[in-house]
């Protein structure tokens, strides 16, 4: 009788350890697995940068002169480095937001509505993915002085 049992029982799933040198590097996650990493990224990135959106605010906001030396640092450079470095920190910062922001609305969306298909998923990311770098790029235009 056990003969007969463990024939009608299916077949338990094996599991097996990953190697993270040869497997990790043929795993291709979903384009939500981008934006949930992606999400949790430009939340790391804007906390770092906190001390420079606190700066940024700051010195905008002070005074007519202190206004100057914060267009300046942007024009010119501060601290030893160009001011393109200060924009493309800046960029960092505004896509960031961007991301987090959108991904946010995605995934609240998500919990509300209780959408939670792989179709659904998939295209959301894709939206999100798309949205960002498309208005970062527009931003990063007017960021850089092309229009």
């Amino acid at each position: 009788m056990t003969e007969l049992a463990s024939k009608q029982r299916p077949k338990r799933p094996e599991f097996r350890n990953i190697n993270a040198f040869k497997d990790l590097t043929t795993y291709r996650m979903t384009p939500a697995a981008w934006v949930s990493i992606l999400h949790r990224a430009s939340g790391g990135i804007m906390f770092i940068l906190l001390p420079f959106i606190i700066w940024m605010f700051d010195t905008s906001i002070s005074s007519e002169i202190s206004f100057e030396k914060f267009k300046a640092a942007f024009n010119v450079g501060m601290l030893g480095l160009p001011g393109f470095i200060w924009k493309l920190v800046a960029l960092a910062l505004i896509w960031s937001y961007l991301h987090h922001f959108i991904a946010g609305i995605r995934h609240l969306y998500m919990d509300v509505t209780h959408k939670l298909s792989n179709e659904f998923g998939k295209s959301t990311a894709l939206a999100t993915l798309g949205l960002s770098i498309l208005l970062t790029l527009a931003l990063a235009i007017k960021l850089f002085g092309f229009y």
